[in-house]
């Protein structure tokens, strides 16, 4: 015979922030439920690595930040993600999470594509400060862009070769530079354009 069924308990953000100070894994808080996360590849670790270290040789005497991977984003009291690279060029005081990011980029993987395409994209686009949302895929030299303009979101998609802009700091990516030193194809095979 199976257990009772338990009431799930949810988090506030507080309580959250001190268990994530103890736990021995990282989590997200998904409203107010925590969800431990999966390790990266190296091919993902590696598209962070070039993100990140490119954003901060950029973002030097700027006043900006660039965080790659361990630094927590508050959504709202229930919702809080690590997002693989952001920079926040105003002030956010908060030494355990940011709220003012102006650029945030995912890097997608087969397990976590579904939740930054739709989830973290709609909460993302939510944040004032944002100014554009990368999603750049550890599987095929593409990344995607949303960026701000005004009221509107604007999208691009860059496949194989090109740039990416990047509004904070100001600067412009390219594919070349992103995919360094990692065996990456231009497509993925199941693409209909490959």
């Amino acid at each position: 015979m199976g257990e009772a069924a338990k009431v799930l308990a949810r988090l506030s953000f507080e309580e959250y922030l001190a268990l994530e100070e103890k736990a021995p894994l990282k989590h997200e808080l998904v409203d107010g439920v925590m969800y431990a996360m999966a390790g990266a590849s190296d091919r993902h670790n590696g598209v962070v690595m070039n993100l990140a270290a490119r954003l901060w040789q950029a973002a030097r005497g700027k006043g900006c930040r660039v965080y790659a991977s361990d630094m927590k984003l508050k959504i709202n009291d229930g919702r809080s993600y690590y997002p693989d690279v952001m920079v926040v060029c105003t002030d956010d005081p908060h030494p355990y999470y940011k709220e003012s990011p102006c650029l945030i980029v995912e890097v997608l993987s087969e397990t976590t594509e579904v939740v930054d395409r739709r989830e973290k994209l709609e909460h993302y686009r939510r944040i004032p400060s944002v100014q554009a949302y990368l999603l750049v895929d550890s599987r095929a030299r593409r990344v995607e862009g949303y960026y701000r303009q005004g009221e509107q979101w604007l999208y691009t998609d860059a496949v194989g070769m090109g740039e990416v802009s990047v509004p904070c700091p100001p600067l412009r990516l390219s594919l070349d530079e992103i995919y360094e030193g990692l065996d990456v194809p231009d497509r993925l095979p199941e693409d209909p354009d490959a």
